[in-house]
């Protein structure tokens, strides 16, 4: 078994490997003055069962491509298995036709992976299960639940809801209820742009409750910030928020810094710089990842790893 790393998450990939105790395999990739990705392999991969970690964070198809050439070197390089690690699965939001003449991008990228040389997918918190079924190659899908369910755990707080920022995320809001044993409310919103979003109203009791916001992934932030204002001021104490992706562009950033949110939780499935003026607090799920490499590469079961039975729909 070996395991690379594309320029995406470096950190994320070595972190895995530490965790499996093995060293992160010796890979070259470069930009040519024209822009175009240039891979070299460093060490002989001829028979060997090879993971390629790469998060497909902004900027996506940059990083994609980056990954689809790796594969290819892999494969003329006589790799017996390939593995595609994605811990941030870009485009996951493109998984269905919402209005005419749209593309279903997402299963592109999945037909470009398998034609890339992928014979295995391992990601995390799909936006969107029925990605699953885009591939026809083996998908592992685990979640961060359970990392970010330990944290949760230790600290213990009373008078908890977990709350979905919107219909589409309360089968994960549903299951983060149960694991933690706190009552459920719904944020009913609407979006007015692919930025700009209204909370309208909420659905359950949280006056005088610990609100905890669960979603997937988040970029702009406006889902969150407008859900946390509007908890605020139906009488919620304290309200955070738990979200897998915290990709946060300056628009994000900037709402955050502003926002009434007590606490951003979220994991390293994408990096990000230190934000001032906004409490985050960062999960790794090196160990999860790794766990699943290891049990991969063993054709030994991963059943165990799928702690958390919901995840997010729509």
């Amino acid at each position: 078994m070996k395991v690379f790393s594309g320029t995406s998450n470096e950190p994320l990939a070595q972190k895995i490997c530490d965790s499996i105790n093995i060293p992160l395999g010796d890979c070259t990739v470069e930009a040519f003055p024209d822009g175009e990705t240039s891979v070299r392999i460093n060490e002989n991969v001829r028979g060997e069962d090879i993971f390629i970690i790469q998060s497909t964070c902004p900027p996506t198809n940059h990083h994609y491509m980056q990954m689809f050439i790796m594969m290819d070197a892999f494969r003329r390089a006589s790799a017996s298995r390939i593995t595609a690690v994605i811990p941030f699965y870009g485009y996951a939001r493109q998984d269905r036709k919402d209005q005419p003449r749209v593309p279903i991008t997402a299963k592109l990228v999945a037909n470009l992976l398998e034609a890339s040389g992928a014979t295995r997918v391992l990601t995390l918190d799909l936006h969107a299960q029925q990605i699953q079924g885009f591939f026809d190659i083996p998908v592992d899908h685990l979640y961060a639940s359970p990392v970010t369910a330990a944290y949760l755990n230790k600290k213990n707080i009373q008078d908890l809801v977990v709350v979905s920022p919107d219909v589409g995320g309360l089968k994960m809001a549903n299951a983060y209820s149960k694991l933690l044993g706190a009552d459920l409310a719904i944020v009913a919103k609407r979006r007015v742009s692919a930025v700009d979003v209204e909370a309208d109203a909420i659905i359950g009791d949280i006056e005088g409750k610990n609100a905890l916001i669960v979603d997937d992934i988040t970029e702009t932030a406006g889902t969150v910030c407008q859900a946390a204002r509007l908890l605020k001021e139906s009488g919620a104490k304290n309200v955070s928020a738990c979200i897998s992706h915290a990709l946060l562009n300056d628009i994000g950033v900037n709402r955050l810094k502003e926002s009434v949110l007590d606490e951003l939780i979220t994991t390293d499935t994408v990096p990000r710089p230190p934000i001032d003026g906004v409490k985050i607090t960062t999960l790794s799920v090196a160990g999860l990842l790794g766990e699943a490499i290891k049990r991969i590469h063993n054709n030994s079961s991963v059943n165990s790893l799928f702690e958390f039975q919901g995840g997010r729909t729509s």
